[in-house]
């Protein structure tokens, strides 16, 4: 893929890069990285002005140091892992297990186990988790109008549904009929849920009052990924299987099931959304086995008439691959800003992220694959910088510490390992568990 030739590279590059001063251009190639060695010397002759480092060179410097060695074992469970995230600022970890289990981390005490959840009432697996803005409450989700909350901030290890504490049931239904929910997340000020379902729509729980507030009828089948676009949280992006991502204007909700606008591209439907934090753009993952990187300002105010594209068979992502022949092929009113190809996007939802902003400027884009790896795009190029080999099973969810080199896989394999940046090669301090490789057969 050439070059992105779109604001956002003008933006990427602003974040990511040093001054110019310090910068060689040559013609007809990449920018080259500039030394370490050349930098200091910069700082040292106060070329920007500033007497120090800007952002933008400390994320160029950090964003060179990618965590692509190990992976050294953080956890091994007899049960896939289905979804991770640290805490915002990456003290903690959260993953989520088929088998009940949802554990946290305590990522700055050698990764101890700080809390071990049993699910309560649990439909086929965790399908997502939330962790409050405070980290003082988590709530998880399966195939069931029901969403629970835990109370994480206690001092108790053990948390074994409604025998050591309680895990306080939020009804989403309000009317007693049964759907899953797919994703969940806290609003910023933590006092809300928005929740995507398989019965096609969005909700919003407001925690203060317990009950739901709003539910819209968004997509016209399973919304499988809902997420807020910046830190105010007004805007709501949602994905489904209907291929498409919407936009939600939470001060216009009263125009039941009408977004904001609609952004067409995806063949096939969109698993993840990612939001950059700007209230501007935002990346989504596809069953058509593509990353799409999204400009909100492009957005269409309704569906284009013919949006769906003619395909003369039928497949099911959860157990065939995806047709050689669809590979090559591009929507007709593709809105999308960007398209990132490699990864395998079969048998689960599978997520992608942007790189994060404090240590690379969010230069990259990574995601996991159903092909047991974990892929790393470079935003503006469309290269693949990193391919990180280690499982056995599909790799579903990844996420890539807020402040430091270091990435967490977690794979369907049971395993959760790290990846980081280490010069010497060697495990880290503090990580004793050398990964040990075993195979399941599912």
């Amino acid at each position: 893929m050439a070059d992105l030739d779109h604001e956002i590279s003008q933006v990427t590059r602003l974040k990511s890069s040093p001054h110019q001063r310090l910068s060689r251009e040559v013609p007809g190639r990449h920018q080259l990285p500039v030394s370490t060695v050349r930098m200091l010397a910069g700082r040292e002759s106060n070329f920007s002005g500033r007497g120090r480092f800007s952002a933008a060179d400390c994320c160029h410097m950090l964003s060179r140091y990618l965590p692509v060695k190990g992976p050294w074992l953080v956890d091994q469970m007899n049960s896939r892992a289905y979804v991770s995230q640290f805490s915002t600022d990456g003290s903690l970890f959260i993953a989520g297990f088929q088998g009940s289990h949802i554990r946290i981390y305590n990522v700055e005490k050698g990764w101890k186990v700080q809390k071990d959840i049993l699910a309560k009432s649990l439909r086929w697996t965790v399908t997502d988790t939330s962790l409050s803005p405070d980290q003082r409450n988590l709530v998880y989700a399966s195939m069931s109008p029901i969403v629970h909350i835990v109370d994480v901030g206690s001092g108790t290890t053990e948390s074994h549904a409604n025998v050591t504490e309680i895990h306080d049931g939020l009804d989403f239904s309000s009317g007693g009929y049964s759907f899953g929910i797919f994703s969940v997340k806290f609003s910023t000020d933590g006092r809300e849920l928005v929740a995507g379902s398989s019965d096609d729509s969005i909700y919003v729980y407001d925690l203060e009052a317990n009950r739901v507030s709003l539910r819209t009828v968004a997509h016209t089948s399973d919304v499988n990924t809902v997420c807020f676009a910046d830190e105010i949280g007004n805007l709501i992006l949602s994905g489904g299987d209907d291929n498409l991502c919407k936009v939600w204007d939470r001060r216009c909700f009263i125009g039941r099931d009408k977004p904001a606008g609609v952004l067409v591209g995806h063949l096939e439907g969109v698993t993840f959304i990612d939001s950059r934090g700007d209230g501007r753009y935002f990346i989504s993952n596809g069953k058509d086995q593509t990353i799409k990187l999204w400009d909100i300002r492009k957005m269409s105010s309704s569906v284009p008439p013919k949006h769906e594209v003619n395909r003369n068979y039928e497949w099911d992502y959860r157990w065939m691959n995806y047709p050689p022949e669809s590979r090559d092929l591009k929507h007709p009113y593709d809105q999308s800003v960007s398209t990132y190809k490699g990864h395998s996007v079969l048998r689960t939802l599978i997520r992608c992220y942007f790189s994060p902003a404090h240590s690379t400027g969010q230069k990259y884009i990574y995601t996991g694959s159903n092909d047991t790896s974990v892929y790393i795009y470079d935003l503006v190029s469309g290269d693949k910088v990193a391919v990180l080999k280690h499982h056995s099973a599909p790799v579903r969810d990844c996420n890539w510490h807020p402040h430091y080199p270091t990435l967490i896989s977690s794979s369907w394999d049971g395993d959760l390992v790290k990846w980081e940046f280490s010069g010497s090669g060697e495990a880290p301090i503090m990580s004793e568990k050398r990964v040990r490789r075993r195979h399941f057969y599912y």
